[in-house]
């Protein structure tokens, strides 16, 4: 018709139903790595089950090897849908509350209840099972105490970042505490590379002190470096394609070694930095001006 504008048009609307069915879609697809980061949750659940019942009963020791593998490997998955979430959520514009409390759900399950059964029956139930000594009991007893502090931190820690996030004048170039997918991570990394279950009563105890220290990490005022900085729309140098493709094939080439130095260098660059930091030297403090 003469006279007629292109907002006539019911395609062009900008409240029509069509854009509206495709702003929902668009929440809607951080939602769906956010459920990838369940599911990875749940099956690490069951694979450190089913790890524990190969083991325990001597059926075929190496199908018990294999699960808790599988259960760090599921893990180690979960940490790169979680990441991904956050950041599809930040570059559609979509981000929503429902996503921020469903995501948190959703690591306290998979970063922390899931890692903490991996820790404990891969770092202690075969120590229970392969040991008759009276001395067992308190290891069961810490096991338990320490996995269990494992989760508490990391769902203090989520909501510590839940509230801290929503502050305005948010430090969005750091994490304050290790962040628990990474915390997640470092158990994940360890067990992907040992492979086998720990068995000695020192190994034992010794990585219960590892978890008790990534978990006091979690809930700790170190300064962790946040990866939401970098702007993936900036254009880049040819070269870091190159650098992100020989870093794909690292992993999947030796992922045990590669693996396992990432989750320790970012799990240590915190405590180390807060250590230089005392020793650079600080900036003079400006002399008072004494009035005449």
């Amino acid at each position: 018709m003469p006279g007629a504008t292109s907002l006539d048009t019911p395609e062009q609307k900008p409240n029509s139903p069509r854009r509206q069915g495709i702003r929902r879609g668009i929440y809607l697809l951080p939602s769906l790595f956010t459920v990838g980061t369940l599911v990875c949750g749940y099956y690490a659940i069951l694979s450190t089950l089913k790890g524990v019942q190969w083991l325990s009963t001597g059926a075929d020791p190496a199908m018990g090897l294999a699960a808790f593998d599988a259960a760090a490997q599921a893990i180690g998955w979960a940490v790169l849908f979680d990441g991904l979430d956050g950041r599809i959520a930040r570059l559609t514009n979509s981000s929503s509350d429902f996503g921020r409390e469903f995501d948190s759900l959703a690591d306290v399950i998979t970063f922390g209840v899931a890692p903490a059964f991996l820790a404990n029956a891969w770092g202690i139930r075969m120590v229970e099972a392969s040991s008759s000594a009276q001395s067992i009991q308190h290891l069961r007893s810490a096991g338990w105490i320490i996995t269990f502090m494992f989760v508490i931190c990391g769902a203090a820690r989520l909501a510590r970042f839940n509230i801290d996030s929503s502050k305005p004048s948010g430090d969005r170039r750091h994490f304050i505490g290790l962040p628990i997918p990474a915390a997640a991570g470092i158990v994940a990394a360890i067990v992907h590379w040992a492979k086998d279950p720990v068995t000695d009563w020192t190994i034992a105890a010794v990585w219960l002190c590892v978890i008790a220290s990534v978990a006091a990490l979690m809930v700790s005022r170190v300064r962790y470096f946040s990866f939401k900085a970098i702007d993936l729309r900036r254009r880049r140098p040819y070269v870091t394609i190159i650098v992100i493709g020989l870093i794909v094939w690292a992993v999947s080439a030796f992922s045990e070694y590669v693996l396992l130095t990432f989750a320790l260098t970012y799990g240590l660059s915190g405590p180390l930095g807060r250590i230089m930091s005392r020793f650079r030297p600080q900036p003079p403090a400006p002399e008072e001006v004494h009035a005449s």
